[in-house]
């Protein structure tokens, strides 16, 4: 399955004074471009896909081993402009933010991805905050998911997060390319690990409700991308004293899946979520 990719469409208007310096001072806030910014903001006036997850595949296939892509980079963008994932083949880690979409290789460099390249998993959404907070307390992966977890209206809807700030510490993965036959527990077993000091960045991910566990990872998934786009990965663990927290809550949910071989041969019949709990895991 490669859906078709999207036209693009130009348009030339004129904007007053105040909304030209409001529009500069929205995208110097938000660190979005001007074409992105003023797209996401008309699909938030006309009521487009807002509260909606698109996701490409499931977490139990990625168990199973079906990581050939099947969806291009350019459709992924067409239904949001945040999200993560990974690429053909488990090829390292991937990051959807402020439209800008980047793969976070096993050698730790970070690359932005052309519009072909293909995913096998994707999780995205037009991110729009319904909530705001401001965290100033000893901070790691524990204590962030307990305030998380009392700032969710319910444990039952998907919730997207964005959490930036500056990290004291953080501890990263990137998936290494899988070899043929693996699965997820096999190809995770040799990723590759990273720790970064000082460094201010974004987690990009979201929240899924236990009843959800085939279909995506039950629990907090994050990425990191660094501010300065040269570090990032999957999140294993960090420390921080402050940090901002946006949350999105997603009551719909858009599956599309594969139609690869691999896809419609695997077994798909069993509960991945111990298998999934364990390839999260820091492995060193």
């Amino acid at each position: 399955m490669t859906p078709s990719l999207a036209s693009n469409h130009d348009i030339n208007i004129q904007l007053s004074d105040s909304v030209w310096t409001a529009l500069q001072q929205y995208c110097a806030h938000t660190g979005g471009n001007l074409n992105h910014t003023i797209e996401t903001l008309l699909a938030r006036s006309l009521e487009l896909e807002q509260h909606t997850i698109f996701q490409v595949s499931t977490a139990g296939a990625l168990v199973e081993g079906v990581f050939q892509g099947c969806v291009k980079v350019a459709d992924i963008k067409r239904h949001g402009d945040f999200g993560l994932g990974t690429f053909d083949g488990l090829d390292g880690e991937g990051v959807l933010l402020n439209g800008e979409l980047w793969q976070v290789a096993s050698d730790g460099q970070v690359n932005k991805v052309a519009d072909d390249t293909l995913s096998p998993f994707w999780v995205s959404t037009f991110f729009c905050a319904d909530a705001q907070h401001t965290l100033t307390e000893a901070l790691n992966m524990a204590t962030l998911a307990k305030r998380l977890d009392a700032w969710r209206s319910s444990a039952n809807l998907f919730v997207a997060l964005r959490i930036s700030g500056q990290f004291d510490w953080i501890k990263t993965r990137a998936a290494c390319k899988a070899q043929p036959g693996e699965g997820l527990l096999a190809a995770t077993s040799h990723q590759a690990e990273f720790e970064f000091t000082a460094l201010r960045g974004t987690l990009v991910g979201f929240w899924t409700p236990d009843f959800a566990r085939t279909i995506n990872v039950p629990g907090y998934h994050l990425h990191f991308l660094s501010d300065d786009r040269q570090h990032g990965g999957h999140l294993l663990e960090f420390s921080a004293t402050q940090l901002a927290v946006e949350l999105h809550t997603e009551s719909n949910l858009y599956l599309t899946l594969p139609e690869t071989a691999a896809f419609m041969l695997a077994d798909l019949s069993h509960d991945p979520s111990a298998d999934l709990s364990q390839a999260e895991k820091n492995h060193s």
